[in-house]
């Protein structure tokens, strides 16, 4: 039964989450502070999440293949390619650095 009372505990905090979000004045929403952080937030909290899945595994920092992965990506993304290539440059790098045995 804790399970259920935990589900509903955080289904009634996204609630008031979100209706926390709809009551803030449309004056506050456009400081350019308000703007900058709304811009800056979401690249940071997908750089973190990025940098725990790549260099984490479990309680361990570990530097593996995903980290080439990571680079051939970061490459792609300094000249301008596509999505698609970078995706498949991290993708094709990490296959190619596990097939090797690292």
């Amino acid at each position: 039964m804790n399970v259920w009372i935990a589900i509903a505990l955080t289904a009634v905090g996204c609630y008031a989450v979100k209706l926390a979000g709809l009551l803030v004045p449309a004056g506050a929403l456009e400081r350019p502070l308000v703007r900058r952080l709304a811009e800056l937030l979401p690249v940071a909290l997908l750089a973190a999440l990025t940098a725990q899945q790549t260099f984490a595994t479990g309680q361990e920092v570990v530097l593996d293949a995903r980290a080439a992965g990571l680079v051939a990506a970061g490459l792609a993304l300094v000249l301008r390619a596509p999505f698609l290539v970078v995706v498949g440059a991290a993708v094709a790098v990490t296959a190619g650095v596990r097939a090797l045995g690292g």
